[in-house]
């Protein structure tokens, strides 16, 4: 929950939380984890719905290019895919419009849209991306900068479009017991 979410009193699923910190203090504390994880080549950071009032008077972290592009992007140097946290939350719904908040997203820099609860707003939310790019309103540029981390980011992986027939459960969970083994000897 990129800038941090540790230092606020409201539930963003319920309202929108303020944190009132400086860039000065955000760095001394809430930003090295993130810093360190950046540091360490992390594939994904999650952009919180929290106002970050020393940052952007108005735009929630989720949807301010100050934090997602200046911030996270320019300034920490990171470069891989940005995802909001979901769009159907109180600090969201409560205070806009979601299909535009959606828009305001990519533009502030964020690769993927977690849209969590209805399809409603999964509609709204992709009929608000589909026409903002074809009015003009959204860079095509900013998709394809996206879907390229996307895709990136797949590859690294090897997540492909083939259907799988079975899952082997068993070697998926003996993996995860070597895996968890390892962390419990350091």
């Amino acid at each position: 929950h990129f800038p941090g979410h540790g230092d606020t009193s409201v539930d963003s699923h319920i309202d929108l939380p303020v944190v009132s910190h400086d860039l000065g203090r955000l760095r001394s504390l809430e930003l090295k984890p993130f810093a360190e994880a950046i540091k360490n080549g992390a594939d994904a950071v999650m952009v919180a719905h929290i106002l970050m009032s020393k940052l952007d008077t108005k735009a929630p972290a989720s949807f301010s290019p100050a934090v997602i592009t200046d911030l996270l992007r320019n300034e920490m140097g990171y470069k891989g895919v940005v995802i909001t946290d979901d769009l159907t939350m109180g600090a969201i719904v409560k205070n806009g419009d979601i299909g535009q908040v959606a828009v305001k997203a990519i533009k502030a820099g964020a690769d993927v849209l977690l849209v969590g609860h209805g399809f409603d707003a999964e509609t709204k939310v992709f009929d608000a991306v589909k026409n903002a790019v074809g009015s003009g309103t959204l860079e095509e540029a900013l998709i394809d900068s996206s879907v390229y981390r996307i895709l990136k980011l797949k590859e690294k992986y090897g997540i492909t479009d083939v259907k799988k027939t079975s899952v082997d459960l068993e070697a998926i969970n003996a993996e995860l017991k070597t895996a968890l083994r390892g962390l419990r000897e350091h």
